[in-house]
C-alpha cells in the first residue's frame, strides 16, 4: 500500500512550507487510497518544544490533513532503542564500524561514533518531478551516523523511521536532494527497500529569493489569525507547485485529492502572491452562506465590540453582501467593525452639520434644501434594493450635481465622509430609519 509521511521538527511554528509538503503528501496517498502517517523528529533536544509539536499537530488538522496513526504521537526521542538495535545490527554485518575520534564539542577527548563503511558508488535514483538523478558517493566519505551507539544522527533515525512505518513514497523540499543519496546508502546498508522520491519545488518570495518571515508572515497560525480560511490556505498552497492543467483555480480539498497528480508538480521555484492568496480567499468566503460568514465575524470580533446579531436578521442579512464585498479576509470584516465603519448599521449617526456642505456649496442651507428634495422622492419609493433608491433619485442628483446630492446624503444616513453609497445604505437602515436621519440633518443645519 501507498504510505507517505510528515515528519515535521517541533523547533518553531507552524509555516507554510510544512504544510504545503504535508499537504502533498496528503493528496498523494488519499489519491491512492493508501496511508498518510505523522511522526515528529524531536531529536534536537535544545531546540524541540512540545507545544511547538501541539501547535504543528493543531495546525495541520485543522486544515483537514489528518493522519492514518493518529493513536499516538511517534516522537524520535522515545526510540533510541530501536536506533540502536539497527545500528547494532548494521555493525555485526560489517556495513556500519565504530571509530574512535577525538570530540569536534570536546577537543582532547575521544569519542566512538559509528561511521558507514562508504561502498564510494554511483547512486542513481528516480525523482517522480525531476527524473533521473544521479550521485558519486566517493566525495562524501564514510558517513557518520550516530555520535555513539546510544545517539543516532538524523539521517539514521529517517531511513530507519521510514522503514518501520512502511513509508513507500518520500515528497518533501527539493532542498532535501543532497540528502537523498546518504539516505540510499543507509538504506542499503540495513537491507531496507528503497522509497520513491519526489523533491518539491521550495516557496519564494516575489523577488525570488527563499520565503521566510522579513517576506511578510509565514506561520500558518498568523494567517488564520488574519481570517484567511482553512479551506483557502489549502486551495493556495496546493496552487503553489502544482495546476491540474485547467482553468479551474478554486478547489475543495476533496476536489483536490481527485486531481492531484505528483506529475504535475513543477521543477522550478513557487512564487508567493499575496494578492493571489488574498484573491482565493476571498473567493472562498463567497461560498459561505450569510450565517457561516457571520459567525465567523463575530468570532473575530474583539471582546469590547457586541455581538452584530443583536441587531436583528433582517438588517443584518441587507449589511452582510456589502461587508463581504469590502474584504478579503474575515480578519479585515472584523477590524472594519471594530473601528466603527459598520457603526451607521445599527446606530443613529451625530452628524456634523459643517460635513454636510459640497465643496462648491456656499453654505449648509443648499444642502439642507437638497436633502428636503431628496425626501420628498423618497416617501414613496421602492426600497426592496439599493436599485429602486437609486431610481427614484437619479434624475434629480443628475440635474443639481451627483456630488451636490449625494455628499450630503451620504453624510446625512451615516455622519461619516467614507461609506457605502448611499443607495446601499438607504437600502440597508431601511424607509423609516432613511427618512428620519434625513430630517435630523435637515433640523441640525437649522440649529
Amino acid at each position: 500500500m501507498i504510505t507517505t509521511r510528515i515528519p515535521p521538527s517541533p523547533t518553531g511554528h507552524l509555516h507554510i512550507g510544512t504544510v504545503r509538503t504535508a499537504l502533498f503528501n496528503y493528496l498523494f496517498a488519499r489519491h491512492s487510497k493508501g496511508r498518510f502517517v505523522f511522526r515528529s523528529e524531536d531529536t534536537d533536544k535544545a531546540r524541540s518544544k512540545i507545544e511547538f509539536e501541539t501547535e504543528i499537530i493543531d495546525g495541520l488538522q485543522a486544515l483537514g490533513l489528518t493522519w492514518d496513526n493518529n493513536e499516538e504521537v511517534i516522537r524520535q526521542s522515545e526510540r533510541g532503542e530501536i536506533y540502536r538495535r539497527y545500528l547494532e545490527q548494521g555493525i555485526e554485518n560489517g556495513k556500519l564500524y565504530l571509530s574512535q575520534e577525538e570530540s569536534k564539542q570536546n577537543p582532547g577527548e575521544t569519542v566512538e561514533v559509528v561511521r558507514l563503511k562508504n561502498p564510494n558508488k554511483e547512486i542513481v535514483f528516480n525523482d517522480l518531478i525531476r527524473g533521473e538523478i544521479a550521485f558519486d558517493t566517493t566525495e562524501l566519505g564514510d558517513l557518520v551516523v550516530a555520535r555513539s551507539i546510544d545517539d543516532a544522527l538524523y539521517h539514521f533515525t529517517v531511513v530507519v523511521d521510514d522503514n518501520e512505518m512502511g513509508v513507500t513514497h518520500v515528497l518533501r523540499g527539493e532542498d532535501h536532494i543532497s540528502n537523498t543519496p546518504r539516505q540510499i546508502l543507509i538504506q542499503e546498508a540495513l537491507g531496507f527497500a528503497r522509497p520513491e522520491y519526489a523533491h518539491l519545488p521550495l516557496i519564494l518570495a516575489p523577488d525570488r529569493s527563499k520565503m521566510s518571515k522579513r517576506h511578510g508572515a509565514v506561520a500558518v497560525e498568523e494567517y488564520l489569525k488574519e481570517g484567511f480560511l482553512p479551506a483557502a490556505i489549502i486551495n493556495y498552497l496546493a496552487l503553489l507547485g502544482w495546476n491540474p492543467g485547467t482553468d479551474q483555480e478554486i478547489f475543495t480539498l476533496a476536489e483536490l485529492v481527485e486531481q492531484f497528480d505528483v506529475v504535475k508538480v513543477h521543477k522550478s521555484g513557487a512564487v508567493f502572491d499575496r494578492q493571489k492568496f488574498l484573491w482565493i480567499n476571498k473567493e472562498h468566503l463567497n461560498r459561505l452562506s450569510n450565517e457561516e460568514y457571520l459567525k465567523l465575524v463575530e468570532a473575530a470580533l474583539p471582546d469590547s465590540i457586541k455581538s452584530l446579531s443583536q441587531y436583528g436578521t433582517e438588517r443584518l442579512e441587507r449589511l452582510l453582501p456589502v461587508m463581504r464585498e469590502r474584504a478579503s479576509t474575515i480578519g479585515e470584516t472584523a477590524d472594519a467593525a471594530a473601528a466603527g465603519e459598520y457603526d451607521f448599521a445599527f446606530a443613529h449617526p451625530d452628524v456634523d452639520p459643517a460635513l454636510l456642505k459640497w465643496k462648491k456649496d456656499p453654505d449648509t442651507s443648499v444642502a439642507a434644501t437638497r436633502l428636503r428634495a431628496v425626501s420628498e422622492l423618497l416617501k414613496d419609493a421602492d426600497f426592496s434594493s439599493a436599485e429602486s433608491i437609486k431610481a427614484a433619485i437619479w434624475d434629480y442628483a443628475e440635474k443639481e450635481g451627483r456630488g451636490e446630492v449625494l455628499w450630503p446624503l451620504r453624510v446625512a444616513l451615516t455622519g461619516l465622509e467614507r461609506s457605502p453609497d448611499p443607495f446601499t445604505v438607504a437600502h440597508i437602515i431601511g424607509h423609516e430609519d432613511s427618512l428620519h436621519r434625513i430630517k435630523n440633518a435637515c433640523d441640525k443645519i437649522g440649529e
